[in-house]
């Protein structure tokens, strides 16, 4: 299967949305702003937002809702951009926020969780309930790691709670056809984790050796490090894995059915588009770019997207 590109100069894209019209919304974690890719590879910024919008989803009422990671560093190694431990001036947390796609307008919906601030959220996914998952992946400073957590919300700010906690770098997240599972990838352990739902943002905890009430899925070996992730029709999760360079494609039973490749080892996200869902759109962050290519299995519709 060929890669083409369709969009390049992008600044550490993720988040990518197919919609109806042809066109890719996506987060420019780096340029802080929503980005719409259309067809022909023309760009346009949405929405220029503080911090660093990080992950995105189309809500019931049509809005777009973004995970604020409350902004990176960046460095560039051996030619791909990536991002470094630390954080920038004025940092003072994540959020998640909603935007109008109509207006432009913008609110914040939640900076945190209870007493706890929200540290740095990273993906989101709704619900057939209308409410969403979103991971905070935490933070990582030069010597030590702020831990990060699933949690679930509702789109009118009205009620968030913790589902799971600790995780080690919670990046990705995503839901089984049926809904009652909830995954969730973490990037520096290389590990899929499932969350058996028992009603909307309540887990079935499984008790020790799980750290987190989860079930282990799978764990790549070597130095295989996971990003985001978007779901199959049938069931397997398809993960962005990172220095392997290659979307990982792995079933609910934790078999890795095959990988990928994509060429940037910065590989974040992956969406499904096109009339019968078998169209990807994968986002490179290291390279900047926008790339598509055939998909052997449909994609899972999402709720509202």
């Amino acid at each position: 299967m060929s890669l083409d590109v369709i969009a390049t100069g992008l600044l550490f894209p993720e988040g990518p949305i197919a919609c109806a019209d042809g066109s890719i919304l996506l987060v420019e974690i780096e340029r802080r702003s929503v980005t719409r890719v259309r067809p022909g590879g023309g760009t346009e910024i949405v929405a220029q937002l503080g911090g660093g919008p990080n992950g995105a989803a189309l809500g019931p009422d049509g809005a777009l809702y973004i995970a604020n990671n409350g902004g990176f560093l960046f460095q560039k190694v051996s030619g791909f951009n990536r991002t470094r431990p630390g954080v920038p001036e004025g940092y003072s947390g994540g959020w998640i926020e909603r935007l109008d796609l109509v207006t432009g307008a913008h609110q914040i919906l939640y900076d945190r969780c209870g007493d706890h601030l929200l540290v740095g959220p990273n993906d989101i996914v709704f619900d057939a309930h209308g409410g969403f998952y979103f991971t905070d992946f935490g933070k990582m400073y030069p010597r030590h790691r702020m831990n990060g957590g699933l949690y679930y919300g509702m789109a009118d700010g009205s009620r968030v709670v913790e589902v799971a906690y600790p995780m080690i770098t919670p990046n990705g997240v995503g839901l089984s056809p049926d809904g009652s599972q909830v995954y969730v990838a973490e990037s520096e352990t290389g590990r899929l984790w499932a969350f058996d739902l028992e009603a909307p943002g309540v887990i079935r905890r499984h008790g020790f050796p799980s750290p987190n009430g989860g079930r282990l899925v799978c764990g790549l070996p070597g130095y295989q490090r996971f990003d985001s992730m978007a779901v199959e029709a049938n069931g397997n999760i398809c993960v962005a894995t990172l220095m392997a360079a290659c979307i990982s494609v792995i079933s609910p039973a934790g078999e890795v059915v095959r990988q990928v490749p994509t060429g940037d080892p910065v590989t974040t996200n992956i969406c499904f588009g096109g009339q019968d869902l078998t169209t990807a759109y994968i986002t490179l962050a290291g390279t900047g770019q926008l790339v598509t290519m055939p998909w052997p299995e449909a994609g899972l519709r999402l709720n509202y997207g």
